[in-house]
Parts: structure tokens; sequence; C-alpha cells
């Protein structure tokens, strides 16, 4: 898997990363890594309404601004 991002990184925890696979079915190619040993596999598609969403404000409420 090819390391994309890792969320936090300030700690040695396991901090949720960002993966793509580029070995899996494109259904399956985008991989989220939790701190707790557990994964999300998504399409690229799927990545990618997730970030427009993200950008539109749909996540602004679960997380505090400063």
């Amino acid at each position: 898997m090819r390391h994309i991002a890792t969320f936090c990184g300030s700690c040695n925890c396991g901090c949720p990363e960002l993966h793509v696979d580029e070995t899996a079915a494109p259904e399956r190619r985008i991989v989220i890594t939790d701190d707790f040993g557990q994964r999300i596999q998504m399409s690229t598609d799927q990545l990618a309404d997730l970030v427009a969403a993200a950008r539109n404000g749909v996540l602004d409420d679960l997380v505090p601004t400063a």
C-alpha cells in the first residue's frame, strides 16, 4: 500500500492513516486505517464524494473551530 497521509502524527499512538492499495479491486482501493486496528476500504469515487462533502461544510459541526 502507498501511504498518502497520517492524521495527527504528533504521537506514537497509531494515528489514522490514508493509503492507496493499487493491487485492490477498484471499489476497495482507498484504505483508511484507525488507531484501533480497524480499516475502511472504498473506491476513489467514494473518497471524492467524501472530500466534496467536507469541502461543502457537511462536517463543520463535528469539528470545533479554533
